[in-house]
């Protein structure tokens, strides 16, 4: 590969078949919308990246470029060390893109269209989700899915191994919610019964033991709660009493005197 050039001397040249295209549609890579170029070359959104990679500038370099690997470049080992570097420089990138108006109005497109999957909750009626990382940091875990229905994080349908959640964040759902609130749906407020042949299972959800339990749990709070309030009182009097007494005294030795 050539010598690296500075940020600043990229060239960047559109090409409908450059290597941004060609690794959106790797299998798996799904979830990715493709970032516009310049947005990659511009140096804001590039802040605080540098220092994560060994070689950012031919990472960079290959991001760019209008030419996508062929197979001999994929059997070349120093080529693929790049080529990861690239994948996770990309994925950052990604992930300051998809909030961008530009980013957020590609990946509402997607969510519309059932790009990310839907809910696996049964309860949740297929609601479309939206992809979501635990972590902004790297190779912490994979790419997890949000149902905006139940409020709840799952993994994939298919596991996506070279897909890091890093390469959306752990906010991307909540702004793409914000700044889209028509596409924020009900929450569900439906819950499984366990049942047996009709009747509630003891001890289970919505059976009358759990009820009774909760009020049990109530009313020992409340009066565990009184008990304290109580103690709490009587400290008070007891303390009044002993300031009464100590005054007292101090006036019968002051008509002493």
């Amino acid at each position: 590969m050539s010598q690296s050039r500075s940020i600043t001397q990229l060239d960047i040249s559109i090409s409908e078949n450059g290597w941004i295209k060609w690794f959106c549609n790797l299998e798996d890579h799904h979830y990715f919308c493709e970032i516009d170029e310049f947005f990659i070359a511009d140096q804001f959104n590039l802040y605080g990246l540098k220092q994560s990679f060994d070689h950012f500038e031919e990472a960079l370099q290959m991001i760019l470029s209008p030419n996508t690997p062929s197979e001999e470049d994929l059997e070349d080992d120093q080529f693929l060390e790049l080529y990861n570097e690239a994948s996770e420089l990309y994925g950052l990138l990604h992930a300051r893109f998809i909030i961008t108006p530009q980013g957020l109005t590609i990946m509402k497109s997607k969510y519309l269209q059932g790009r990310f999957g839907v809910c696996p909750r049964v309860l949740c009626e297929r609601q479309n989700v939206l992809p979501l990382g635990l972590s902004h940091e790297l190779r912490t875990s994979r790419v997890k899915i949000f149902c905006p229905r139940c409020q709840d994080v799952y993994s994939p349908k298919k596991q996506m191994s070279d897909v890091d959640g890093s390469y959306f964040g752990n906010s991307f759902p909540h702004v793409f919610l914000q700044v889209f609130p028509e596409l924020s749906p009900s929450l569900c407020t439906k819950e499984y019964v366990p049942k047996l042949f009709g009747f509630k299972v003891h001890k289970q959800k919505g059976s009358k033991f759990q009820a009774q339990l909760k009020q049990n749990e109530m009313y020992y709070y409340a009066e565990d709660h009184i008990k304290r309030l109580s103690q709490g009182v009587h400290q008070d009097d007891e303390q009044k009493q002993k300031e009464v007494i100590q005054n007292i005294a101090r006036m019968g030795q002051n008509k002493k005197k």
